[in-house]
């Protein structure tokens, strides 16, 4: 219904800010990660927008980028997930590291779900495992992957060397270390 809002932001609340379009505050709910990376109050903003009706109210759901509201809208296509619970679960970044974060079972992580047991993560598991291959995604970068890229950016290389050096160690090599190795090993044969 509402595809973007843009405006400039009025006031911050914990979970949302008003948002002044055109002389109308728009309340916008927004993950703790999209409330980290907004701009000071009175700057120009755009978010993608989820407009959320119900009997007794209204709610807008706001992301920075057009790829967020979709991964929070496939999560509130889960069954038994709400619109608040997608929010939250959305601020895991992707599919992918959700499912990631899932499967090992990460109680750090999982503890600020409310209202979400371990039946209901399996569920939500299963639910995205076929999203992603529906969606014909491949795992991209996972958390241990990422750390490499982060080392291999402290060593001077660019995030695309990086990514690619590390795409090109054999999958066999599972050790975050070993593939670090490796990557750095293709790397320096790329140099030459």
């Amino acid at each position: 219904m509402i595809a973007y809002l843009q405006g400039t932001i009025i006031f911050r609340g914990g979970d949302f800010v008003v948002l002044d379009a055109n002389g109308v505050g728009y309340k916008v709910f927004l993950t703790e990660k999209t409330l980290s990376n907004l701009p000071k109050n009175d700057e120009f903003l755009k978010l993608y927008t989820y407009f959320h009706l119900r009997e007794e109210t209204a709610e807008i759901y706001g992301f920075l980028t057009y790829g967020e509201l979709q991964l929070f809208e496939t999560l509130n296509n889960v069954s038994g997930i709400g619109p608040r619970t997608a929010l939250i679960l959305s601020s895991f970044g992707s599919l992918e590291q959700l499912k990631a974060i899932i499967d090992r079972q990460d109680a750090k992580a999982l503890q600020n779900i409310k209202g979400i047991g371990t039946k209901k993560l399996q569920k939500i598991a299963l639910e995205i495992t076929g999203k992603i291959t529906e969606m014909g995604m491949r795992p991209s970068v996972l958390p241990a992957e990422e750390e490499a890229v982060g080392a291999l950016i402290s060593l001077g290389f660019s995030r695309q060397q990086a990514k690619a050096a590390l795409a090109d160690v054999a999958k066999e090599i599972q050790d975050p270390q070993e593939r670090l190795k490796e990557a750095l090993k293709l790397l320096g044969r790329y140099a030459k």
